[in-house]
C-alpha cells in the first residue's frame, strides 16, 4: 500500500499533525492526513474545486454501472463544473508519499489515513497535467454545469462516492 498528501505546495518538509476541522474527529488529538492509492484520483484536481467523484467496489451493482460509467473500461469517475476547467488546466500538484508505518486507517471508503506523529515525506512526485494524469490512472473526468444533481443521484448507489469541496460548489438549481 503507497499512501500520499495531495497539495499545491511545492516545497514541504514535514507534515506536522493538526488538529481535524471536521467535528465528527476528536478535536483534541493532532493528524496528519494521507489518502490511499485506490482513493488518490479524488484529490487530482485544484484543493477547492468542488468534485463529485466515485469508484466501483466489488458490492457495485450492474445496474448502478450502466447507469453511471460510459464504458466498461471504467470504473472511477470525476464530475467537476465548467468553471473549474481552465484552473484545473493550470495547476500543478505535488504528491507527497508518506511510509506507511505510522498510519492508521481513519475511513475505508474514502480511503483516508492518519497519523498522530509528525511525517517526513519519502518521495515528492510533480503532477503538471492533471487531466493527463487522471486519463493515465484511467479516471473518466466529467466536466458538468452543476453537481448536485449527480451528487444526490450518487449518494444512493452502491459506488464509493465522495464529494469534495461542495461549499464551493455553484448553488442547486442555480
Amino acid at each position: 500500500m503507497r499512501l500520499f498528501h495531495v497539495s499545491e505546495e511545492a516545497d514541504i518538509s514535514v507534515f506536522n499533525p493538526r488538529i481535524p476541522t471536521r467535528k465528527d474527529i476528536d478535536q483534541n488529538k493532532g493528524l496528519v492526513w494521507a489518502i490511499n492509492e485506490e482513493c488518490l484520483p479524488n484529490f487530482l484536481t485544484p484543493r477547492n474545486c468542488p468534485r463529485v467523484t466515485y469508484h466501483c467496489t466489488k458490492n457495485t451493482t450492474e445496474i448502478d454501472k450502466k447507469m453511471y460509467l460510459s464504458s466498461e473500461t471504467t470504473n472511477h469517475v470525476i464530475a467537476i463544473e465548467h468553471e473549474w476547467f481552465e484552473r484545473m488546466k493550470n495547476t500543478t500538484l505535488y504528491l507527497y508519499e508518506f511510509d506507511t508505518t505510522d498510519f492508521t486507517l481513519q475511513d475505508k471508503s474514502a480511503g483516508y489515513y492518519v497519523s498522530e506523529k509528525s511525517q517526513i515525506p519519502i518521495a515528492r512526485i510533480v503532477i503538471q497535467d492533471l487531466f493527463k494524469e487522471l486519463l493515465n490512472r484511467k479516471v473518466e473526468v466529467r466536466i458538468i454545469d452543476n453537481l448536485w444533481d449527480l451528487c444526490e443521484k450518487i449518494k444512493n448507489t452502491s459506488f464509493n462516492w465522495s464529494m469534495c469541496r461542495m461549499g464551493n460548489a455553484k448553488k442547486k438549481g442555480y
